[in-house]
């Protein structure tokens, strides 16, 4: 499941909110302040943050504008009230990927956000093909000759990490803290990893003392 990272402080439309990404099949963390979302970024890594902006102690516009500047590109929606264009013009300068005015449809919610996770893989197709494999982006499943392939968390997130960077390098250091959302992994382990992705076909070259590249095919 993709994770977002909601932050909102009007304790009934963050409840609806919430509710509504989990019937998506979203794996939502709600906080109310900028103060913990900020917290949950050293914990968690998330595929999409959903930000109000007038929320407690950081807000939204100082949260995001703290976190591009951490080197955070994770695809960033503002849920606001505010449709001033100096509002909209400094949400778009400071990093924001979209807005969505309050009060909206849940369907438009939905919508937004599918179309930033699929814009964060440099594609506004459902589905990514790579040799043999076939990746479905609002399923999260993995085919090979239209098998499901069935492999670990771990490696999973090691797979998305390599599809949504073909051709770029990717240091090793990058790698571990993304695979482990910050805490330290094992380099052993990750090669072991390296080598379950290989088997099921995609190519990746070690760069020695540098990283690792999935190479464009």
């Amino acid at each position: 499941m993709y994770k977002i990272l909601l932050v909102e402080d009007d304790l009934i439309l963050g409840d609806t909110i919430f509710d509504i990404l989990e019937s998506a099949g979203f794996e939502a963390t709600w906080v109310k302040d900028g103060q913990k979302a900020l917290d949950q970024t050293f914990i968690t890594n998330y595929d999409l943050f959903l930000f109000d902006v007038n929320v407690p102690f950081i807000n939204g516009f100082e949260l995001l504008k703290d976190l591009r500047a951490s080197g955070d590109i994770t695809p960033a929606i503002f849920i606001t009230a505010r449709v001033d264009i100096d509002s909209f013009s400094r949400g778009f300068e400071i990093g924001a990927d979209d807005y969505i005015k309050k009060p909206f449809e849940i369907e438009e919610l939905i919508i937004r956000i599918s179309a930033q996770i699929k814009k964060s893989f440099k594609t506004y197709n459902k589905n990514i093909v790579y040799k043999d494999l076939s990746f479905s982006i609002d399923k999260k499943e993995i085919f090979k000759d239209n098998q499901k392939i069935h492999i670990t968390p771990t490696e999973f997130k090691l797979f998305e990490l390599f599809i949504k960077n073909i051709g770029k390098m990717i240091s090793k250091e990058e790698i571990l803290y993304h695979v482990h959302s910050g805490d330290e992994g094992s380099e052993a382990a990750l090669r072991v990893q390296i080598s379950k992705l290989k088997k099921i076909g995609l190519e990746i070259t070690n760069l020695r003392g540098v990283g690792y590249r999935c190479e464009q095919v």
